[in-house]
């Protein structure tokens, strides 16, 4: 019998009247947060404005939601739209599930379109953006402890994670103590974010064009391929492995072929980052331009 073990939390909703508070939104709401806050520091740092990000983000955030959503509804649509399933609950975001390929596939759609209204390249802003968007996803994966979902196989590990009983397996009913897949998960992108910020600081100059974003896929999809490999939740399969894990490898292997494209440094990858036609650093790149041609004239 194992005495040691997470337990899991005693409830997930708390109702102020007639509204619902729920800790799986919270959590995914203070990871946005927390994201556009370090986004926007680093952003600004690099010669940037900070309400930049914030602009954008009204832009990435909602479609990547909606991203996400779908991704997870396409890649598992009999939990939806097979008999006995009820299709409205396709739109049950709150109930969990949504694919973090998805939110950020989508999401990207939305930051361009936010980059394009900012005159900003979206390749600075997803360099900007990767340790902030990878911390985010450490802080939402505790929304699945609180729906207790998306947890690993049993184990009797001193940090095993209880389920209760209307949460586990319909064949593992007398199964308690699982593995907290959640717990890795958002660990390792603590570890992926720490590796980027070490990164960018490091090698700064190696790391524009989206190479820094590209080295946030590459660190995700390797955690993930063995998170994967320990879960136990619904999903399809082919040829024995799930379809994340072939999402994953498709990932893995583009951002490692645009590293690979990338991988000699060019001419102003040291400079500032544009802050739009408007913006400040452009300003100061205008500035130094014209005094450099005014110095340049004949006397």
């Amino acid at each position: 019998m194992n005495l040691a073990y997470l337990p899991s939390p005693s409830q997930g909703v708390w109702h102020l009247g007639p509204l619902p508070i729920r800790a799986y939104a919270l959590c995914i709401l203070a990871g946005i947060f927390t994201a556009v806050w370090l986004a926007g520091r680093r952003w600004e740092a690099k010669g940037g404005r900070r309400d930049d990000i914030a602009d954008i983000a009204i832009w990435a955030v909602p479609f990547g939601i909606a991203g996400g959503r779908l991704y997870h509804v396409i890649t598992d649509p009999e939990l939806y739209f097979t008999a006995g399933k009820q299709p409205i609950h396709a739109l049950f975001i709150w109930d969990g599930g949504l694919g973090i390929p998805g939110a950020v596939a989508l999401g990207a759609v939305g930051a361009w379109l936010g980059c394009r209204r900012r005159g900003i390249k979206l390749s600075d802003f997803a360099d900007a953006v990767a340790p902030g968007l990878v911390l985010a996803q450490a802080i939402g994966r505790w929304g699945n402890y609180f729906n207790q979902e998306l947890y690993g196989s049993p184990t009797h590990l001193p940090w095993a994670l209880q389920i209760d009983p209307a949460h586990r397996p319909a064949d593992m009913a007398t199964v308690g103590l699982y593995h907290p897949t959640f717990l890795y998960e958002s660990l390792w992108d603590l570890g992926v974010m720490a590796l980027l910020l070490w990164l960018d600081a490091r090698h700064h100059q190696r790391m524009r064009r989206g190479r820094l974003f590209a080295c946030y896929v590459l660190a995700y999809t390797t955690g993930r391929a063995w998170i994967e490999a320990l879960r136990i939740d619904h999903a399809n399969h082919f040829l024995g492995l799930r379809l994340n894990d072939y999402v994953s490898l498709a990932l893995f292997t583009g951002a490692l072929m645009y590293l690979i494209a990338t991988r000699r440094p060019r001419q102003g990858d040291d400079g500032p980052y544009l802050s739009g036609k408007d913006g400040q650093a452009e300003e100061a790149l205008t500035s130094v331009g014209a005094n450099d041609a005014v110095s340049r004239e004949p006397v």
